[in-house]
């Protein structure tokens, strides 16, 4: 579940996408809040179910203190994780100034875009590889407790799972902490330790209610009965469904109760849905009426909820540069939050695409000057568009042109004897040793000047006859390697600078 956030690693990453994660993380803050309200009532009820029965009840109460505090070490010690992280961004004067206003430390980061710290905090200090195995620890206890119920047990160990994820920078499979937090901005970071705080919170009350089930406690509260609302989820995409259950608890199985939600009655199974519309925090309420079982008269319980309405979301990131280059695999890293990879698709208008492993491949066509990149995600059974970007098209940029021997390249300057008849001496075509690109470029052609005497060579090495007129040369000699012509990725030939060198 974490991982399809980790596709921020974009060289600059856009205000608009740190925003994004800001209105995600507060409507998770919100989304934990509800959890909270929630789950205190759960424990109260258990509490109250124990006082009256403890004979029956007493090992899965036992059982829900332990899951309480449990859930309560692993969310406290996230939120210290992210108070680190914001330590690292802000300073501790800003965090400790936060404190004291009674904020949460790790809502205004000024450090939002930082692309560091994290990885620092999390990698090179270790802490993710620790906060991997306290997740392991609390998903393998939860799914080992509820181990009469398959489906949340799945659900679970999918929830919090903590595979071996993908790399974008290193193009390869690597450590879920590597995968989550490598090269991530602070913004989005905290994001995803709150979303693992949220699902801590969940699986705490799916934990809880699994082990009121358990004990059969309605039957020791016929006569105090309530009514609950259990969402899917409590944050929806806009153009999204919002899905809740709402059920009366401890009710005689051979009656059925009607449900009013805003005064219309609604299906019998007391299932609610509604389109998500507007965006923002969205609140309803209703009741259920029910009879009586002691008086026969029709009841109404209260009840009330809300969810939050969320704009559609789409990262796109660049793994090369912040633009695209004409006749070349330019490689996108494109998700969007909250859906797997297998139902988004990615349209580009001026371009072609295609998959390959976990990126997009996108390649811009000969007369391009500029390409838009839509993404659409299948949400409730139906297509959605989630957002589209515009790139400018630009040509591949001319490599430089070196004398690559042994370890050194050379590109001008002076040369030893040794190093210019090293047996691998090549004359190769790259961006340097600090260029963004690390393209194929082939030597096709190239000359060399000595002493006034021009010589072809085809290929990247000198000829036999070269090698043979460089070896009469004296120190002070003046070599230039000249008219050198380099195919690059796009098929297209181009002639490179020359390389002057001094023998010495």
């Amino acid at each position: 579940m974490y991982l399809v956030l980790t596709a921020m690693l974009a060289l600059n990453v856009s205000t608009d996408i740190l925003n994004g994660f800001t209105l995600v993380d507060n409507s998770l803050h919100s989304s934990i809040a509800a959890s909270d309200v929630r789950n205190a009532k759960l424990y109260r009820d258990f509490q109250a179910a124990y006082r009256d029965n403890p004979e029956k009840t007493k090992e899965w109460y036992d059982k829900s203190v332990e899951v309480q505090k449990r859930a309560d070490s692993l969310f406290n010690y996230i939120q210290d994780f992210k108070e680190q992280i914001a330590i690292l961004a802000d300073g501790k004067a800003a965090v400790d100034e936060r404190k004291a206003l009674g904020e949460d430390p790790t809502l205004h980061i000024e450090g939002n875009s930082n692309l560091d710290v994290t990885g620092q905090y999390a990698i090179v200090q270790g802490h993710g590889a620790e906060l991997k195995a306290l997740v392991a620890y609390y998903r393998d206890y939860a799914a080992e407790l509820c181990e009469h119920d398959a489906e949340l047990r799945s659900s679970i160990r999918q929830n919090l799972a903590t595979e071996r994820g993908w790399n974008a920078h290193e193009k390869d499979s690597c450590d879920w902490e590597v995968a989550v937090f490598d090269g991530m901005p602070v913004g989005a970071s905290i994001t995803i330790l709150t979303k693992m705080q949220n699902d801590v919170r969940s699986t705490e009350s799916q934990l809880i209610q699994y082990l009121m089930d358990r004990t059969d406690a309605g039957d020791l509260r016929v006569n105090k009965l309530n009514a609950y609302v259990i969402p899917n989820s409590n944050y929806v995409i806009r153009g999204g469904r919002y899905s809740a259950q709402i059920i009366l608890a401890a009710i005689d199985s051979t009656q059925r109760p009607d449900y009013y939600v805003e005064g219309q009655k609604i299906d019998e199974s007391g299932l609610y849905e509604v389109a998500a519309t507007g965006v923002g925090l969205k609140k309803y309420s209703g009741w259920i009426a029910y009879q009586n079982p002691s008086s026969g008269e029709i009841e109404n319980l209260p009840f009330s909820s809300e969810y939050s309405v969320g704009e559609p979301a789409v990262t796109i990131s660049n793994t090369d540069l912040n633009i695209m280059y004409r006749g070349y695999d330019n490689k996108f890293s494109i998700s969007v939050p909250g859906v797997s990879n297998d139902k988004v698709k990615v349209n580009v208008s001026g371009a072609s695409v295609r998959q390959q492993g976990g990126l997009w491949i996108i390649k811009p066509g000969d007369g391009a000057r500029n390409v838009t990149i839509s993404v659409m995600a299948e949400l409730d059974g139906r297509m959605q568009s989630m957002g589209s970007k515009e790139y400018r098209v630009k040509a591949l940029p001319k490599p430089g042109a070196y004398l690559k021997s042994g370890e050194n390249e050379y590109s001008d300057g002076n040369i030893s004897r040794g190093a210019l008849l090293n047996s691998s001496a090549t004359v190769i075509a790259s961006y340097g040793p600090d260029g963004l690109l690390d393209l194929p470029f082939q030597i096709t052609s190239f000359k060399v000047n000595i002493n006034g005497v021009l010589t072809e060579a085809r290929g990247n090495r000198f000829t036999a006859d070269q090698r043979s007129r460089l070896e009469k040369l004296k120190m002070g000699a003046i070599v230039v390697i000249t008219d050198i012509r380099a195919k690059g990725p796009d098929g297209k030939e181009t002639r490179l600078s020359p390389i002057p060198l001094s023998l010495n």
